[in-house]
């Protein structure tokens, strides 16, 4: 049972290095193809007596890499078209 185990663990390790791998290589020969996605900034400051105030900053355009996982320090495109809101 622990040799199967690691057997299978070794292949899921083995089967993302290569989906990373696949990614970046798909990414390359587009020649980085980036995508501009409109997002909510929130600013949340402590306040006295454990209290937080909730500033909206506006809509700012938020470069992101149209892959499966982050490339070139930008997050992927499919993350931020779900998560428009970003708290500083």
């Amino acid at each position: 049972m622990k040799r199967w185990t690691l057997r299978v663990l070794l292949a899921v390790v083995v089967l993302a290095a290569l989906l990373y791998v696949g990614d970046w290589v798909v990414f390359r020969v587009r020649r980085g193809p980036v995508g501009v996605v409109q997002v909510n900034q929130l600013l949340a400051t402590p306040l006295k007596g454990n209290k937080m105030e909730y500033d909206f900053m506006g809509v700012v355009p938020v470069n992101c890499s149209r892959s499966i996982f982050p490339q070139k320090g930008n997050d992927v495109c499919w993350w931020l078209e779900r998560h428009k809101t970003q708290w500083e």
